[in-house]
C-alpha cells in the first residue's frame, strides 16, 4: 500500500466531485439551509395567531379586554363573529385559530368571580393551545389570581391533546411528498439512461401525453399509500375522520398530482438518477420544515411564510387537518385546494415545455 497511489485516487475523487455541480450544491446548500431554517425560520413561540372575538356583552369592560388581548400580539384580528356558532364556523373553515367568546352577562360574571370568557382553540394544531393558555392568564380586573379561573380554554377537535391525532393526517402528506417527487423525478432520467427514450422518440406520443401517461400509475400508488396510513392510524391510534372520506381522497389526489408534476419537472433538469434523487431531497427538506407539520406555521417570520405558501405540503396539511379533524368541506377550504391546482398546472406546464422528444 503506497501513499502516493492513495493520494492520486483521492485527488481524482476530489476533481470528480468538483465537476459535479449538483454534489457541490448539496454539500453547501443543505447545511446552509438547515442553519437558516433552524436559526431564523423555526420559532416555537407562536405569535399573531388569527383570531376573532364574539363580544356579546358590548360593554366598556369587554371592549377593553378585547383590546388587551390583541395588544399581547399572541392573537391578531382576522375575522368578525357575533355568535358562538359563527366562531365555530370560522374555526372549522381554518380562517381563525382562536375564537374568544364574551357572553352577554360578562360584567356580572366578572364581579361574581365566575367563568367570564371562553377561549375556543383549534386543537388540530397542538402548538396553538400553549398560546391560548397564555391568554387565559390575563387579568379581568387587575388581579391576576382572580382571572385564572375566569378565562377558560376549550380545545376543539383534539381535547385530550393526543399527538397522533395531529401527526397522522400530516404524515400522509409527508409520505406522499417524499415518495411521489422522488419516483417521478427519476422517470425521464431512467428512460434516458436505459435507452428507452429513443423508442419514445419514434412513437406518435406527444410530450403532454407522455407526461400524463407517466403520472397516472403513480396516482394509484399514492392512493394506496394514503389508504395504508389512514387504516393504520385508525387501528393503532384511533385517529378519526370527522369529515367526508371521499374528500380526504380528493385532497390526497390534489397533493399527489402536485408532487408528481414537480417530480416530472425535476426529471427534465437532472441528468442522472442520482442527481434527481439529490434534487428531490433538497426540495423535501424545506417542505417538511416549513409546511406546519413539524413546527408551527404562525411562528415563522412573514417572509418565510410567503415561501412556505409556495410548497404543496403547506396547503395539503391545512386541507387534511380541516377535513379529518375539524369536519370541514373542501368548499370551505377552497383557497388551499385552488393553490394546489394552480401549482400542478404551473409545474406540469413547465415540465412539458422543458421536455423534448429527442436525445440531447
Amino acid at each position: 500500500m503506497k501513499l502516493q497511489q492513495i493520494l492520486a485516487v483521492m485527488w481524482k475523487e476530489v476533481r470528480q466531485m468538483a465537476r459535479d455541480r449538483m454534489t457541490v450544491a448539496m454539500m453547501i446548500g443543505i447545511p446552509t439551509m438547515q442553519l437558516l431554517l433552524f436559526g431564523y425560520a423555526i420559532n416555537p413561540d407562536v405569535r399573531n395567531l388569527p383570531a376573532a372575538i364574539a363580544d356579546m356583552a358590548g360593554t366598556g369592560g369587554s371592549r377593553a379586554l378585547a383590546q388587551d388581548m390583541f395588544a399581547t400580539d399572541i392573537v391578531r384580528p382576522a375575522a368578525v363573529a357575533r355568535t358562538p356558532q359563527e366562531l365555530q364556523a370560522l374555526l372549522r373553515a381554518g380562517q381563525i385559530r382562536i375564537g374568544i367568546l364574551i357572553p352577554p352577562d360578562f360584567e356580572r360574571r366578572r364581579i361574581d368571580g365566575r367563568e367570564a370568557v371562553q377561549v375556543i382553540v383549534d386543537g388540530s394544531d397542538t402548538s396553538v393551545q400553549a398560546s391560548a393558555r397564555q391568554l387565559a392568564q390575563m387579568p379581568l380586573d387587575g388581579q391576576r389570581t382572580a382571572s385564572a379561573a375566569q378565562i377558560s380554554v376549550l380545545p376543539l377537535y383534539n381535547p385530550r391533546r393526543i399527538s397522533a391525532i395531529n401527526v397522522v393526517p400530516g404524515l400522509i402528506g409527508v409520505i406522499l411528498t417524499m415518495t411521489m417527487v422522488m419516483f417521478t423525478a427519476m422517470a425521464i432520467v431512467r428512460e434516458r439512461e436505459r435507452g428507452n427514450l429513443e423508442l419514445l422518440i419514434t412513437t406518435p406520443v406527444s410530450s403532454a401525453e407522455l407526461m400524463i401517461g407517466k403520472v397516472i400509475p403513480y396516482i394509484a400508488a399514492g392512493l394506496v399509500q394514503a389508504t395504508l396510513v389512514l387504516l393504520l392510524g385508525a387501528l393503532l391510534f384511533q385517529v378519526p375522520v370527522h369529515g367526508s372520506l371521499f374528500q380526504v381522497y380528493v385532497a390526497a389526489v390534489l397533493l399527489i398530482v402536485a408532487n408528481l408534476s414537480l417530480g416530472l419537472l425535476v426529471s427534465t433538469v437532472a441528468k442522472t438518477q442520482f442527481q434527481s434523487m439529490q434534487m428531490a431531497f433538497f426540495l423535501f427538506l424545506p417542505s417538511i420544515m416549513l409546511s406546519g407539520f413539524m413546527f408551527p406555521f404562525d411562528g415563522m417570520p412573514r417572509v418565510v411564510q410567503w415561501l412556505a405558501e409556495a410548497l404543496p405540503l403547506t396547503h395539503f396539511i391545512r386541507l387534511i387537518r380541516g377535513v379529518m379533524l375539524r369536519g370541514a368541506g373542501l368548499l370551505e377550504l377552497w383557497p388551499d385546494a385552488l393553490a394546489l391546482l394552480v401549482f400542478t398546472l404551473a409545474m406540469m406546464g413547465l415540465a412539458i415545455l422543458r421536455f423534448r422528444k429527442r436525445l440531447d
